[in-house]
Order: C-alpha cells, then sequence, then structure tokens
C-alpha cells in the first residue's frame, strides 16, 4: 500500500471514529505495557470506543508517526484530535478530564 492511500485510511478512521485508539493489541489482549495502561483508563470511562492494533497494520505503524507528528504508540484520539499517548491519558484519567471528553465525543454530557 502507498504511502497516500495508508494516509487516506488513517484520516479515514480518525473522522468515522469519535474515540479512536492506536495500540499494541486490543483492549482486552494489549501486547504492551503502554497500551494497557491506555486501554484501561479508557475503559473505565465506561464508553465504548474503536482501536486499530498497529501489530496487524504494519502500513499503519510506519506512517501514523509521519502524519500525527508523535513517534510513539498508544496514540489516542478524541474528536479527531490527538489527544496523546499513554503517560497523557494516563495524567489526563487521574485528574478527571479524560472521561468528560470521552463523554462529549460520543455525544453524552457528563
Amino acid at each position: 500500500m502507498a504511502q497516500e492511500d495508508t494516509i487516506e485510511s488513517i484520516k479515514q478512521q480518525i473522522a468515522e471514529n469519535p474515540i479512536l485508539l492506536y495500540m499494541k493489541g486490543s483492549p482486552n489482549q494489549p501486547q504492551c505495557g503502554f497500551s494497557a495502561r491506555a486501554s484501561q483508563a479508557l475503559m473505565a470511562c465506561g464508553e465504548r470506543f474503536a482501536y486499530v492494533d498497529i501489530l496487524q497494520n504494519p502500513e499503519i505503524r510506519a506512517t501514523l508517526p509521519v502524519y500525527a507528528n508523535w513517534p510513539t504508540f498508544p496514540q489516542l484520539w478524541i474528536g479527531g484530535e490527538l489527544i496523546g499517548g499513554s503517560d497523557i491519558i494516563s495524567d489526563m484519567f487521574e485528574k478527571g478530564e479524560l472521561e468528560p471528553l470521552v463523554k462529549e465525543a460520543v455525544g453524552k454530557t457528563a
């Protein structure tokens, strides 16, 4: 797949999913500690979210850091905006900032 096609796929995924986590593995079977922490924080917010397993999608794994200008995984996108990685997600969750953002993205007031 050409890089342009991969970027179009990424843009489409971000546009179609109000909450999207690019991670290693799946929320139920994360393949790294950072992805585990990020998905656990999101699951604790109580809303459904989409995810992309970058280990199963090597083109996305290679292209997303360039597109997002963010070098590492996981990457959380809410409402089309890059929120950040595991540390930022965990920090926002602990401060009570993540859940309202998640609820707002799925159209529910927190």
